[in-house]
């Protein structure tokens, strides 16, 4: 849910789509709000709602044949996987040369094409198995935002084989962070699925090479 997809066709409802995008600003308010004094209780609510939309809202990304009967499907919840992590500013070397003060690049597209972002920074991610590096993109279009896209090792197997989403701030896929101490709480429990997984009408930026884990990340939305 709350991913950067656009649908190849608007079906001329515009009221619906803002409908939505209220619903899931509102949602993620409720989870940073609940997350503050029990994160378990934020993750249920996010799951509650996250599947309730799916199955009644009329932009939910599943196809409508499948919405009544629609159910989620999660990896068991894991604490230890939840980490607020300091945002390293991009070096110059790491970004492509362009007019964009940090460095335009074109990740691919589900549908074909491209779409356009920038490389801000990177994140550490303090795992069991290792500490693993994650590139954090700017939209550059659209209503503009962070995003984390990611692959692991369960893609194709467990999860949907392109890879899953941590953050899609464009649409209000935030957890929180800190400016101050400039961190983002990155949380795999609240990983989930682009909406390109569940209808190919819809057209979903992808995760790069960099932002591919070498490691199986048993948390957060699940195909099965």
């Amino acid at each position: 849910m709350a991913d950067l997809a656009a649908s190849v066709e608007t079906d001329g409802d515009e009221l619906e789509l803002a409908d939505w995008r209220r619903s899931v600003a509102e949602l993620y308010a409720d989870v940073r709000r609940l997350a503050t004094d029990d994160v378990r209780a934020a993750f249920d609510h996010w799951r509650a709602v996250r599947e309730r939309l799916f199955r009644e809202h009329p932009q939910s990304p599943v196809r409508a044949a499948e919405r009544s009967s629609f159910r989620a499907h999660h990896f068991e919840f894991d604490p230890a996987l939840r980490f607020e992590v300091v945002v390293e500013p991009a070096k110059a070397e790491q970004t492509t040369r362009s007019a964009s003060p940090f460095g335009s690049l074109d990740l691919p597209v589900s549908a074909g094409g491209t779409m356009r972002f920038s490389l801000i920074g990177r994140v550490e991610i303090p795992f069991a198995d290792g500490e693993r590096q994650l590139s954090l993109y700017w939209m550059e279009g659209y209503a503009g935002g962070l995003f984390l896209p990611f692959r692991d090792a369960t893609n194709g197997r467990a999860t949907y084989g392109a890879g899953r989403y941590l953050l899609d701030a464009a649409k209000s896929a935030d957890l929180g962070g800190d400016l101050r101490r400039r961190t983002l709480i990155l949380d795999f429990n609240f990983a989930y699925q682009p909406s390109c997984a569940f209808d190919p009408k819809w057209a979903c930026p992808l995760a790069p090479p960099e932002n591919r884990l070498d490691i199986e990340v048993r948390a957060g939305e699940r195909v099965d």
